[in-house]
């Protein structure tokens, strides 16, 4: 069972992708994939529609795939969270968490443009497994339980701009995150409880179809647990909150390959939660 969003921006529909392959109607169960949908047991919900045969079967084809989660209201991502990424950022590992911010409207489709900022020099692609929450987090007492709270993963392309991010930092990064359309997201959210060790995850990306980044969730420092364990402890996480999980190594910033420049073509794929494609401009 995949959550797929369809349709022009603003004006996307709930869907979801059955066992056999096709798309159903959940307008019946509610307005939109958000925060209130995952908030009310909205996965065991659509299971039991599909069960009972109450979802109409919806013609998807040459229909946009949005963002698989509306408006989330806060984007937490999680930096230098694997070793060889921060090595070749010129760092070194961190001994906790580090975090910073993307603003909703980075939030786009996973086949929409990515819009270069003005001025950029260093746009640069991240691929990076994305949380998406399903109860309320707050002052976990461990990570055992932790993933008892989300209610499922997608696709993040945690797209950023180096020179912003280092030189016009000031010492914080989200000036180099933060452009509209920063955060494809999708292509479908897929139920935590069918991804059965989120740790266990391949992740590629790739540019003009060359390979860049090629790894697995398997090397993160912190793990999905308690990344939203140690989280917990310093803010509270919403149902439809999205937390990207960071990045491994093969971005530009290593030195290695060239940033992206209007024209090029992003693509990105964790395996079992699908691929995403994105033109630059």
């Amino acid at each position: 069972m995949k959550f797929v969003r369809l349709g022009e921006p603003g004006r996307e529909r709930p869907a979801v992708i059955d066992d056999q392959g096709l798309t159903r109607d959940l307008t019946a169960l509610t307005a939109d994939l958000d925060g209130a949908f995952w908030a009310s047991d909205g996965t065991a919900r659509t299971r039991q529609a599909l069960a009972d045969g109450a979802l109409p079967v919806l013609e998807a084809a040459g229909l946009r795939l949005g963002p698989p989660v509306a408006r989330p209201g806060a984007v937490i991502c999680v930096g230098q969270n694997y070793a060889a990424h921060a090595a070749e950022s010129g760092s070194t590992p961190p001994e906790r968490p580090v975090i910073f911010l993307k603003p909703p409207n980075t939030v786009v489709g996973p086949y929409d443009e990515v819009l270069i900022p003005r001025n950029s020099v260093k746009t640069d692609w991240e691929v990076e497994l994305a949380v998406v929450i399903g109860k309320r987090v707050s002052y976990l007492d461990s990570p055992e339980h932790a993933l008892e709270h989300v209610a499922g993963y997608t696709v993040s392309n945690d797209v950023s701009e180096r020179d912003f991010q280092i030189e016009h930092s000031g010492g914080q990064w989200s000036k180099g995150k933060a452009a509209a359309t920063f955060n494809p997201l999708g292509p479908y959210l897929v139920p935590a409880d069918e991804v059965p060790d989120p740790q266990k995850l391949r992740l590629r990306s790739f540019v003009n179809g060359e390979p860049r980044q090629d790894s697995s969730t398997a090397d993160m420092i912190f793990s999905v647990a308690h990344l939203l364990y140690d989280l917990s402890q310093y803010l509270v996480l919403d149902p439809g909150d999205v937390v990207n999980t960071g990045t491994p190594e093969g971005v530009a910033l290593s030195g290695r390959f060239p940033y992206v420049r209007g024209g090029d073509v992003m693509e990105i794929e964790i395996e079992g939660l699908g691929r995403q494609r994105q033109v630059l401009r």
